[in-house]
C-alpha cells in the first residue's frame, strides 16, 4: 500500500478549488508543460481519482482544471462500479496512494436516459452489451419511479425525475464501490481515503457534492449522505 501523500480534505479541497476556476473562466490548465511531461515519464503519484460518465461533456481534467499526472480516470456509460471500473479505482488507492475518489453523475445523461427507457413498457431494442450495462442503473430507475407511483412498475419517462435517478444510481455506485472491494473500504476506515459522490451541472458548470464517505466536510448539495 502506497503511502498517503495528503488527506482526503486536502485532496477534495484542490479539486473543488479547481472546479471553482473552471465555472468562473480562469482556468489555469496546470502542469501541462514539456518539463511536467519529462518528470512524469517514469512515474505518477496523483492524489485523486475519478469515476465519472464516458459522456463527451463531462471530461475531468477540465472541469477540476487538473493537468498531467494529477487525476487518475477511468469513465464508462452512467458512472457503473463494474469489475472493471472496482479494480482501477483499487489500483488507484493501492498502488498509487490516491486520497479521494469523485464519483460524478452529471444532468441529462443518456445513459440515465436509456435504463429510465428500458424500464418502460415499451422499451426500445439496444445490444445486450449495453443493456448488461443500464440493468446497474435500472433498480435507481425503479426505486425513483415507486416512491410515487405504485399503480404500475412500468415507467412513463414523461413522469420520473432523470436526475433524481442519477443521484439514486450515485448512491449505488458509491455503495458498490466500499461492498465489492476491501482495498477501498479499509482505507476509508483507515481514514486514508473518502469517497466524494457529485453531480456535474451541465450549464452552470458546477461539481456538486451530493453524497460522501469518509473523513472529509462537504457543504453536501442534497440530503442523502452515503454512511
Amino acid at each position: 500500500m502506497t503511502l498517503q501523500r495528503v488527506t482526503p480534505q486536502q485532496a477534495w479541497d484542490a479539486l473543488a478549488q479547481g472546479n471553482e476556476r473552471f465555472m468562473g473562466g480562469t482556468l489555469q490548465h496546470p502542469q501541462q508543460s514539456a518539463a511536467r511531461r519529462s518528470e512524469l515519464s517514469d512515474s505518477q503519484a496523483p492524489d485523486a481519482a475519478f469515476l465519472g460518465c464516458s459522456d463527451s461533456r463531462v471530461a475531468a481534467e477540465i472541469l477540476f482544471d487538473c493537468g498531467l499526472g494529477e487525476l487518475f480516470v477511468a469513465r464508462n456509460i452512467g458512472q457503473i462500479a463494474n469489475d472493471n471500473t472496482i479494480a482501477t479505482m483499487e489500483f488507484a488507492v493501492a498502488e498509487l496512494g490516491v486520497a479521494v475518489i469523485v464519483v460524478l453523475a452529471h444532468c441529462s445523461c443518456g445513459a440515465v436516459a436509456a435504463a429510465i427507457d428500458q424500464s418502460s413498457q415499451g422499451p426500445r431494442d439496444v445490444t445486450p452489451a449495453i443493456r448488461s450495462e443500464l440493468e446497474h442503473i435500472q433498480p435507481a430507475v425503479q426505486q425513483e419511479w415507486l416512491s410515487e407511483h405504485r399503480d404500475t412498475p412500468y415507467v412513463d419517462p414523461s413522469l420520473i425525475d432523470a436526475d433524481a435517478v442519477g443521484r439514486r444510481h450515485l448512491a449505488t455506485t458509491i455503495n458498490d464501490l466500499m461492498r465489492n472491494s476491501r482495498v477501498i473500504s479499509d482505507a476509508v476506515a483507515a481514514g486514508n481515503l473518502a469517497i466524494v459522490g457529485c453531480q456535474y451541472q451541465l450549464e452552470e458548470g458546477r461539481v456538486a457534492p451530493v453524497a460522501a464517505v469518509g473523513r472529509v466536510e462537504l457543504d453536501l448539495g442534497a440530503p442523502e449522505r452515503t454512511h
